[in-house]
């Protein structure tokens, strides 16, 4: 299999299930991407679309009742090494995590161990990893600088004494202590406002420039995965339906998912406008929808929507699997020229 010099995560057919009562639920189904150096990669979608039961997948962090059922995962190191993700032993996962892969979960509050300081996290994550307490502490001090707090003041506290968005940058900060090259964020910015979050932004794009990391982030705040992403991937009931350089999938989307996820969200660019909410739910992903699963909700469906999957087509590096491309692609460009 040949692969670009450059790819860090190399995801291909991925899908796992939860076991429920009625059956088991397909929360990611056949999800392949190559996440690259340096790059942001966003993903957007609905609630309940499969986003962060993705991230747990990533990092094999699924709960007991979820089962990773196909696919494959390729790690590679700075050393050009490839690590088969799925075949990695307990022993050898914790040592990988955090290194390697990093995750900055959703809700600072409840990711933070309310009981002990900030330092014990700090000792306790480089001690897990062979790194000694004076190591750990310079790292975090230096990153705890890095991304705007004063270093001993939060190096000393406990959770509750600081602020959301100040929980939230520690938590960044964690996550880079032991230098991982893809960091996995769950809807970061949730739950800050506005400001905080513009302050999160920035730090996180400073990071990136400097450490030259690459990130999985996870949104659905479109206004968000637009100003951080280089690649963005709409997803929908499990699936990748479409993914591209982020403007093009904003200037230019090609699935209608992706359209009516773009008209349901305010634009600051113009003054009074009408805001079109996506109609009916999310499918029930025990028993989806037959062809393609967005076709209930959708303006443009027709018959072959409804009893047959659509391929995916590429266009160069945007990819996208909708019967009717073309007449999303020539609304979106009727929207944005009135």
């Amino acid at each position: 299999m040949t692969m670009n010099q450059d790819v860090v995560f190399s995801v291909k057919n991925l899908s796992m299930s939860y076991l429920a009562d009625r059956g088991r639920v397909r929360a990611v189904n056949n999800v392949s991407f190559d996440l690259h150096k340096g790059e942001t990669l966003a993903v957007i979608g609905e609630s309940g679309c499969g986003k962060s039961s993705l991230n747990l997948s990533l990092i094999r962090q699924i709960p007991r009742t979820a089962e990773i059922e196909s696919g494959t995962m390729d790690y590679i190191t700075r050393e050009g090494q490839h690590i088969d993700v799925l075949k990695l032993s307990p022993a050898r996962l914790r040592k990988f995590l955090w290194s390697e892969v990093a995750m900055v979960f959703q809700g600072a509050q409840n990711a933070l161990n309310p009981v002990i300081r900030i330092a014990d996290m700090v000792y306790d994550t480089g001690k897990a990893h062979g790194i000694n307490k004076a190591e750990s502490k310079k790292r975090a001090l230096r990153l705890f600088e890095q991304v705007r707090l004063d270093p001993m003041r939060v190096f000393n506290a406990y959770p509750h004494e600081l602020s959301g968005g100040m929980r939230q940058r520690v938590l960044l900060a964690l996550s880079l202590i032991l230098r991982p090259q893809v960091v996995i964020m769950d809807e970061p910015t949730t739950g800050v406002d506005i400001l905080t979050q513009r302050s999160i932004l920035e730090v996180l794009k400073e990071l990136r420039m400097q450490l030259n990391f690459s990130i999985i982030f996870i949104s659905h705040d479109l206004a968000v995965a637009a100003e951080i992403a280089d690649t963005i991937a709409t997803m929908y009931a499990g699936e990748f339906v479409e993914m591209g350089p982020v403007r093009q999938v904003f200037y230019n989307p090609r699935h209608a998912y992706t359209l009516s996820l773009l008209n349901a969200a305010p634009r600051l660019s113009v003054g009074e406008e009408e805001l079109h909410s996506i109609k009916g739910s999310p499918p029930d992903l025990i028993d989806p929808p037959s062809g393609c699963k967005f076709h209930e909700r959708c303006n443009f469906a027709t018959d072959i929507c409804q009893h047959t999957v659509p391929p995916i087509e590429r266009d160069g590096a945007h990819q996208v699997a909708c019967h009717h491309s073309d007449l999303v692609r020539k609304e979106r460009a009727e929207v944005l020229n009135k």
